[in-house]
């Protein structure tokens, strides 16, 4: 009788960032991902700017995708610091496209600075990307 570890009869995923940077804005009442704008990680910080990356993760499903959104301190509406935005998500599909990003709101003086996006799946670290968001007048040059 042959044994096969569960571990070697699985399929690795392949996962590929497919795009990165700004987005024309998100409908997430949409089955359709974000296109593309521009391939940036230099983000300006203006009302409904929408910015992240897109992965194409195959040989995955069923599994869960993890991620976390670290931003620069700002207030929640308690006066508190808002902490990272975290939250998970199933693959649904064998070739699944996932989007993970933000867009900025008022007031936007304080969502300037380093924007770190991580995904996470089967618990090993995927996709990785830092922006930096900067207001107009303080374009990096």
């Amino acid at each position: 009788m042959h044994w096969v570890h569960e571990e070697m009869a699985r399929k690795n995923p392949e996962v590929k960032m497919v795009s990165y940077g700004r987005y024309m804005p998100f409908d997430k009442t949409s089955k359709d991902l974000p296109r593309l704008v521009e391939f940036t990680s230099d983000i300006p910080v203006a009302q409904d700017v929408e910015f992240g990356y897109i992965l194409n993760i195959k040989k995955a499903r069923g599994e869960k995708l993890e991620f976390r959104i670290d931003h620069p301190p700002f207030p929640d509406s308690a006066g508190d610091l808002t902490p990272p935005f975290v939250g998970e998500e199933y693959i649904r599909s064998s070739e699944y496209r996932f989007f993970l990003g933000d867009t900025f709101w008022q007031p936007l003086g304080d969502k300037v600075g380093e924007w770190k996006l991580t995904t996470w799946l089967m618990g090993r670290e995927i996709a990785s990307k830092t922006f930096n968001a900067f207001l107009e007048e303080t374009s990096p040059v």
